[in-house]
């Protein structure tokens, strides 16, 4: 894999290229191809939503993760003004990547995937943005998983104003309901590396821990809040001795945090990240039956507003010479706390920090991840950010060409901007 990067945002696109800025402009280039699987996934009936389920029909996946907010009840997330504009290239770059000794482009990885949208983000400037099944970029794609970076933020932001004291208190000093349940007397820094001991399956198989957490929590089966994790109560071993992945320690997370800044996550996250970051799109974040934000999932938000949100966390949480997140919080979130959360030790090629996931490499890249497909790329050293939304399958085996493509998108830039510059005459 090639090194040779470039972080300055002036040097994007060689020869001349112009940019324009992004204001008002609706402005995306789309492929001369059929998105795969259009028809199982609803195209006569115009990609619908159905009602609320555990395991939705095929058909209703691309209305789902389009439009998740109008399938489950949701509070916003108020953007700010004014809009930090983006700027965009005047031609997108040729992108290359080799999966199973096969070379393609980013055509035809858009063919053979359920992408729903692709955006690629160097510095400020947009070098590639593709939508398909008729979404567009003002439409909120749910994060599914992803949601958990932005909660590990959030409690970065906390500690830095005292609302949250040390990681070292148990959860149950911030939301009493948890008193003396395994989840309460879990230290929050071991609910950050999901290391908590707690037992706690998440298979996907509709009959697991994680389908049990999802009825009480975005289904509204039960109260709300604290009641969504009561059902997990016996601990396999003590905090901090091993990964284990476990959407319900983000939950107990989000209880932390409402707690002990006394605000949904909704509006702190508007009031500490959302308006900061210039975004230009209000989001919105799942609620359960109480009122209570669905912590692991459901935030939902515009292509380019995750975007701004990895080039954010690309330039350690600072925007323009204001830092929003702690600078070494989100250092410490996106590095391996031990060896057992290094790539390759978790069960994964990935490796964990605090709710973020770490790729393999000598340089520090890491990603927030979702289910189907979701994913927010992010490249501290080059500035460059990958956003990926799609439609897959539960259990869709599409991580690994997913990386691929990323590495070869960084590849490819490296190297055109390796290359001499011509003046245009």
């Amino acid at each position: 894999m090639s090194t040779a990067q470039d972080s300055s945002r002036e040097e994007i696109v060689q020869g001349g290229v112009r940019l324009l800025v992004l204001l008002g402009s609706l402005f995306f280039a789309a492929g001369a191809f059929a998105a795969p699987d259009e028809a199982a996934l609803g195209k006569a009936e115009g990609y619908p939503i159905c009602p609320p389920s555990l395991r939705p029909d095929t058909r209703c996946l691309v209305g789902l993760v389009s439009r998740f907010d109008e399938v489950f009840p949701a509070r916003k997330v108020a953007k700010g003004a004014p809009t930090r504009p983006l700027k965009r290239a005047a031609a997108a770059p040729a992108i290359r990547y080799t999966y199973l000794s096969q070379g393609s482009g980013l055509d035809d990885y858009l063919s053979r995937n359920r992408t729903t949208g692709l955006l690629i983000l160097k510095g400020d400037i947009i070098l590639a943005e593709r939508y398909q099944y008729d979404r567009k970029p003002e439409q909120r794609m749910t994060s599914y998983s992803m949601a958990k970076t932005i909660v590990a933020m959030l409690v970065g932001v906390a500690l830095s104003e005292g609302k949250v004291q040390s990681l070292d208190d148990r959860a149950e000093k911030y939301v009493a309901e948890l008193k003396g349940t395994p989840y309460g007397e879990t230290p929050i820094r071991h609910l950050l590396t999901m290391s908590s001991g707690v037992r706690f399956t998440e298979t996907y198989s509709g009959r697991d821990d994680v389908a049990t957490l999802s009825r009480l929590s975005p289904l509204g089966e039960r109260a709300g809040g604290a009641a969504t994790v009561m059902p997990f109560r016996t601990r396999d071993r003590p905090p901090g001795e091993g990964f284990h992945y476990s959407s319900a320690e983000t939950q107990v997370l989000g209880l932390v945090l409402r707690a002990a800044t006394g605000k949904p996550l909704a509006e702190y996250l508007s009031e500490k990240i959302w308006q900061p970051m210039g975004a230009e799109a209000d989001a919105s974040w799942s609620i359960d039956k109480g009122g209570y934000e669905v912590a692991y999932i459901g935030v939902n938000a515009t292509v380019r507003d995750y975007a701004r949100l990895g080039m954010l966390l690309a330039n350690d949480g600072a925007l323009d010479g204001r830092q929003i997140i702690p600078a070494g919080w989100v250092r410490a979130a996106t590095t391996p706390p031990a060896r057992q959360f290094e790539p390759g030790q978790t069960g994964s090629i990935l490796g964990y920090g605090y709710q973020t996931w770490i790729l393999p490499g000598k340089e520090r890249q890491f990603m927030l991840r979702g289910l189907r497909g979701q994913g927010v790329f992010v490249d501290p050293k080059s500035k460059l950010v990958m956003v990926h939304t799609a439609a897959g399958e539960v259990g869709d085996p599409g991580l690994m060409v997913l990386l691929t493509l990323w590495w070869g998108v960084g590849e490819s830039l490296a190297e055109s901007e390796s290359r001499p510059s011509r003046d245009l005459q």
